[in-house]
């Protein structure tokens, strides 16, 4: 029997690069696969790597249609994934992107779509928050998605693990006794959904290995809901630094923000704290499609463990 042939945009980032070496890895998956690795350059050293593990690769610029036919010729599935665009004009460019993509997929006879999309905050708070245009638009892009002919899921991440070394890292005290303040707007018994992004692969590889069972779902793809005493906790533990949870004035945290996304990374905490990272159902949501999961998930403990984190 002749091998699918899966089509991987962002292949070198984070969730494309995840979904190239699962399939390509996995006895399983790679016997039902092929990958073809997309990437605005297939010099680089990540796509080269994934070539050494079998992927052909492709040069692919999403905002450039005239590189999709040949990008998408022969496939059968597409992973798709837009990238927010910090900048601004977010919602115009990842819908271009997107519906560049799926239009050729569909005229190159692509059977199924995994898009890696993300909950509505304009929706799920109805219409009170109107600025997380870069949840919304890979929202909408799914609405998009599911209206057209061809099969598809829906891989939506949750937080990332990894802004716990940037954005969420925690800040020496203002009182400079050695301890650590993890300050933001929530309350401290927030339930927010976490992810390590470099496992993307795995919840896309359930689909993968399933794809009919798996049409239309939603993956609220998270490995565990933390609260944010929890998450201080957790740092206290592995790092041996007092580390403590401090609920911040709205405002304070805003001024944390950069001013261009400043609007966008605010409403996205309000989400968490007044609705839920995914809304109504969050709890049973995240449960479900981590069951679908084969193998084990890294927790966040894992994750600061693996990742070395350090507070000086």
């Amino acid at each position: 029997m002749s091998k699918s042939k899966i089509a991987v945009f962002g292949a070198t980032g984070n969730q494309g690069n995840s979904v190239a070496r699962t399939v390509l890895t996995d006895p399983s998956l790679s016997a039902l696969y092929s990958v073809r690795a997309l990437s605005r350059s297939a010099t680089s050293p990540k796509m080269q790597e994934l070539q050494s593990l079998g992927a052909e690769l492709s040069a692919a610029d999403m905002d450039d249609p005239t590189t999709l036919p040949s990008a998408l010729a022969g496939c059968t599935h597409v992973f798709l994934i837009t990238t927010t665009q910090y900048t601004g004009f977010t919602r115009e460019v990842e819908t271009r992107q997107a519906r560049a993509v799926c239009s050729e997929a569909i005229k190159q006879g692509v059977k199924y779509i995994i898009f890696s999309s993300m909950s509505h905050p304009f929706k799920i708070s109805n219409g009170k928050l109107k600025n997380v245009e870069h949840f919304d638009d890979k929202a909408e892009i799914e609405e998009y998605i599911r209206g057209l002919p061809v099969q598809s899921a829906f891989f939506a991440p949750a937080s990332f693990m990894q802004n716990f070394e940037g954005m969420m890292k925690p800040r020496p005290s203002p009182a400079n006794d050695g301890t650590f303040v993890l300050g933001d707007i929530l309350p401290g018994d927030t339930p927010v959904p976490y992810i390590d992004i470099t496992e993307t692969g795995k919840w896309v590889g359930a689909i993968l290995a399933e794809p009919d069972k798996y049409a239309a779902k939603f993956f609220a793809a998270a490995e565990a809901l933390y609260t944010p005493d929890e998450v201080a906790e957790l740092m206290s533990k592995v790092t041996g630094k007092t580390v403590k949870h401090v609920q911040l004035p709205d405002e304070v945290v805003k001024g944390f923000f950069p001013e261009g996304f400043r609007e966008q990374l605010y409403e996205m905490f309000v989400l968490n704290r007044e609705y839920g990272y995914y809304g109504k159902g969050q709890k049973e949501a995240v449960q479900w499609a981590k069951e679908q999961v084969k193998g084990e998930l890294t927790g966040v403990e894992a994750f600061l463990r693996k990742n070395g984190l350090k507070l000086e």
